[in-house]
Parts: C-alpha cells; structure tokens; sequence
C-alpha cells in the first residue's frame, strides 16, 4: 500500500513555517501540494523545501481533491491543511486502517475523545450544524456503523474509491460529498479521534451563510 501526502494550501504561510518540520513525512510515500494560487510567499515557501507544487487553474478545494488523485502514484492520498486546525502528529494513523482495507479515513473532531475548536464555547453553531448534516446523511444514507464527522477535511481515500465515487463536488462540500456517496456504495469507512486546533494565523475560515447554503444544495443534489 503506497500513499500520498497531499498538502492542500492558500496562503498558509503562517502556517507552513510553524509547522513544517513536524509533518511526518517518512511515514508516507509520495508528497507534493496543491495551491489555490497563494500570493503570500506560500509558494517560493515550498519550492524552497522541494516539494512538487500544482497551482490550480480552476479554484475550489473540490478541483484541488481531483487534480491530486490525477497526480498522485500511489494508492491512497491523504488531505492534510496547514493551517493549524488539523494535527500533523495524526498523519502516521492513517495508514493501518488502509492496510486493513478501509476506504475512507476520517479524523474525527465530534465523537468521544475527541475535541473540536468550539468545545469551549457555550454556541457551538458551527459545530452543531456540522452534527445535523451528518446525522441527515447517515439516517438516510449509511447502512453500517454511525459516522461521527461526515465532514472534517482531514481525511484519506483510496485511488479505488475515489473512482467508485467520482466527486463532482465544489468547494468545501467535497468532503461531505465523498461521506455521502461512500455511504451510497457500501464502502467501508473508519473514523480515530483528533484535536482541532485553532487557525494559527487567527483569520476565519469559510464563511457560514455561503457555505451552509452551499451544504444545503449538496444534499439536496444527493437526495434527489
């Protein structure tokens, strides 16, 4: 089983210089980034650190998943944001549950152990409308064990799957997406415990009325 490590960025310089030397790179087999099209130094950043680098001609983290599983060699890519949200030290976890046959790895920031940037706050509204988007899609979707985090984009999928699934998806909801139609085909789905950290450069990420809107649209396109 051969996997790659796909860097997904946008003006993570912040982020890439603070995190950089804790990514596990040994434990995988192939790595290079796909870029939005930074304009902060992200790019001269991982050049300096010889990482293959594709910019995307088409914007949208929907188009980064695919030109990644165009590039990679390997059997299993898995999506990691360095934007301090997602742990590095997880990296090494994904790849016992490929090489027990998994499909879909998932790092999951809702279930039991594990913790989510909001769980400090007394509004979790971001959160709970993640929780409500995943309940919807297994109640009318899933037929084996609950998934907990339906949506967290720190996530591995086999080559295999991705061509059963073939995502056409946009955007942030290309995760939940690639929840759903796994989900539709029966594949098998694992889920280990993580701690979402904070953005380290502090800005928000997507903003919530277009992105829920855009969520809204996905299952419905789904469902119907």
């Amino acid at each position: 089983m051969r996997i790659s490590l796909v860097i997904l960025s946008y003006n993570e310089i912040v982020g890439l210089q603070i995190l950089f030397d804790n990514i596990p790179f040994d434990v995988v087999d192939e790595v290079f980034a796909v870029d939005g099209g930074s304009t902060d130094g992200t790019l001269e950043f991982l050049k300096e650190k010889n990482i293959t680098t594709y910019v995307q001609d088409i914007k949208g983290r929907g188009e980064a998943f695919r030109i990644a599983f165009r590039k990679s060699n390997c059997d299993a890519m898995i999506f990691y944001s360095p934007d301090g949200n997602e742990d590095p030290k997880d990296v090494p976890r994904f790849r016992p549950y490929f090489e027990q046959g998994y499909d879909l790895v998932i790092a999951n920031r809702m279930g039991k152990g594990c913790y989510n940037e909001e769980d400090d706050q007394v509004l979790k509204l971001r959160k709970w409308t993640n929780n409500a988007f995943t309940f919807l899609a297994n109640t009318i979707w899933n037929k084996g064990d609950y998934v907990e985090d339906t949506i967290n984009g720190f996530r591995g999928i086999t080559k295999q799957a991705w061509e059963e699934i073939a995502l056409d998806g946009s955007g942030y909801t290309i995760e939940y997406q690639s929840s759903i139609r796994s989900f539709k085909k029966g594949l098998k789905i694992a889920e280990f415990p993580t701690h979402e950290y904070a953005r380290i450069d502090g800005a928000k990420g997507s903003p919530a009325i277009p992105t829920g809107l855009a969520f809204v649209k996905l299952f419905l396109k789904e469902l119907f």
